[in-house]
């Protein structure tokens, strides 16, 4: 089992949590850039963003809704980032993870990541009683993706891949005001909406009990194991 270096960021804007990706991801390229490709190391972060839309390199401006200035009043900051996918957003009740792995050590296969980090959500999911679905050609996790005019995304997800080393990830709307994707339109996908465990189950959820399930989730399926007390 290799090591897996976990960290809770808490509430977190974007930027400096995209800071600590980068740095972390940068001191694995340098490993491998300076011969020593087997001390890189496996990293998990978990946060809850303030609210932020986020743009993909494919995404298009016109799937943002409103004006810069009436995001600007409603407190929303807004970022292009260098990660796949369209246009999403992240808030508080919203569980973000950031795994930054290095996927020469598991699997050189960034299809099969994705497949990886969808089946940790619906694993989550399950504990709770409810079915995560994967939709075809659509990357992330869905409730009832095969029913017309039902589809419901309850986690996006968009990653970036340098030299096999993994940054951004997925996020798993838990108690996430919903309204907030009414101002865009998600993933760039029309006439589908989003959802939350918290719709989906008519109840608030404990964050820290839904972090400890994906946690062990992301353990098993990725077969890495939390690193205790590590610098």
């Amino acid at each position: 089992m290799q090591n897996l270096h976990l960290q809770d960021l808490g509430r977190m804007n974007y930027q400096p949590a995209w800071e600590i990706q980068e740095n972390l991801l940068q001191w694995n390229l340098a490993k491998k850039a300076g011969g020593e490709p087997e001390n890189t190391r496996h990293h998990l972060l978990l946060v809850e963003h303030a609210p932020v839309y986020t743009l993909g390199k494919s995404g298009l401006m016109e799937h943002v809704l409103i004006d810069e200035e009436t995001r600007e009043k409603m407190g929303i900051e807004f970022f292009k980032t260098n990660r796949g996918g369209d246009i999403t957003f992240h808030g508080p009740g919203q569980l973000v993870g950031y795994p930054i792995l290095d996927l020469e050590k598991i699997y050189t296969d960034i299809g099969k990541y994705l497949r990886n980090l969808e089946e940790v959500i619906i694993r989550t999911m399950a504990f709770y009683g409810l079915k995560g679905e994967r939709s075809p050609g659509e990357t992330g996790v869905w409730v009832d993706p095969a029913i017309p005019g039902k589809e419901r995304k309850i986690c996006a997800m968009g990653v970036r891949c340098s030299r096999w080393i993994t940054m951004h990830g997925f996020a798993f709307n838990v108690n996430t005001d919903l309204t907030y994707f009414d101002n865009i339109i998600p993933c760039g996908i029309h006439q589908k909406s989003v959802s939350s465990l918290e719709l989906e189950l008519q109840r608030k959820i404990d964050m820290d009990e839904v972090k400890k399930v994906l946690i062990r989730e992301f353990q098993e399926v990725f077969e890495l194991q939390e690193l205790k007390n590590h610098d």
